[in-house]
């Protein structure tokens, strides 16, 4: 069998809404079984992230970090993605780290954002300007034709950068900026809130994408007591994050109050009710995302020839 070696150019080929069709097929199938690995040598580490769907297959996506390369001149992350053949575990295809990386995490969002934001919506807020807010526009821009962007950084500069390279606007104000938003997506390493539950309008849908570790948040508590919350997978988001930890801890909701993840999408359970309920998804990632991704990369680049 010819292993395929697929890089940056097979994203000619890709579509973000086929991208979120796969990853919905891909919850009806049997779920997944993942596991993660660290291995470290002081500051360096070797991540891999391993997922098996059956009837999908095999992935391993692993990622060296290695922080000292920047004294160099070489990027800190390297990485590459393993696909492998479901029935008899034979490998398939190699794919470009960066490509799965990106289109993976910025179609979670927009699978969640096609069932959870208001059809009509038409302001989105991107709070952060890094490489996720960029591919956020492209996802958005998707499924949503009328979507008009605006950014909020800390760092003026970025955002002004951001806004020349993108087209979106310049937000000076975080709590104006949210009060008038339909959608909100936010994209930081902030480890204390940012948006505050009492500047949400009714009918709005957040996308919480920066937080991942335990010390993270980028909403406050009155965001997630406000919202109907929803969450791309449970096992990789209620007891790993601190945008799901601490308001539990705090008492300020349940874990019965995450209304599903996205392996309740067949049974219409990952939906908006009405206009004005506020919605919200963290996007927590997981190695079975990167499966899907993958499959799809490969389908795609083979459709196209």
């Amino acid at each position: 069998m010819t292993i395929d070696i697929i890089g940056p150019e097979a994203e000619a080929t890709l579509d973000w809404i086929a991208l979120t069709e796969a990853m919905e097929a891909g919850h009806r199938l049997p779920r997944a079984e993942v596991g993660d690995t660290f291995l470290r040598r002081g500051p360096d580490t070797l991540l891999t992230r391993s997922a098996w769907i059956d009837g999908m297959g095999l992935a391993v996506k692993a990622a060296t970090i290695f922080p000292g390369n920047l004294r160099h001149g070489v990027p800190n992350l390297h990485g590459a993605v393993a696909l492998f053949e479901d029935r008899m575990g034979i490998p398939e295809a190699y794919i470009d780290f960066a490509l799965v990386t990106k289109w993976k995490t910025a179609a979670d969002s927009l699978l969640a954002a096609r069932h959870l934001a208001r059809k009509d919506a038409e302001r989105f807020l991107l709070v952060g300007a890094g490489t996720v807010a960029r591919s956020m526009i492209e996802a958005y821009s998707a499924a949503f034709p009328r979507a008009r962007f605006h950014v909020w950084t800390r760092s003026p500069d970025t955002a002004r950068v951001f806004a020349e390279e993108t087209g979106a606007t310049v937000e000076p104000d975080l709590e104006s900026a949210v009060r008038q938003a339909d959608v909100i997506a936010t994209a930081t390493m902030a480890t204390a809130p940012l948006v505050r539950g009492d500047w949400l309008k009714p009918g709005t849908h957040l996308d919480l994408i920066g937080a991942y570790r335990k010390d993270m948040r980028e909403c406050d508590d009155a965001v997630m007591r406000r919202a109907r919350i929803f969450v791309d997978a449970r096992a990789t988001t209620v007891h790993h994050i601190g945008e799901i930890i601490d308001p539990i801890a705090a008492g300020a909701i349940s874990e019965g109050d995450i209304l599903g993840d996205f392996y309740d999408l067949a049974a219409g359970a990952f939906t908006r009710r009405s206009d004005d309920e506020i919605t919200l998804c963290k996007n927590g990632g997981g190695a079975h995302l990167d499966l899907m991704t993958a499959r799809y990369i490969l389908n795609a680049v083979h459709s196209a020839g």
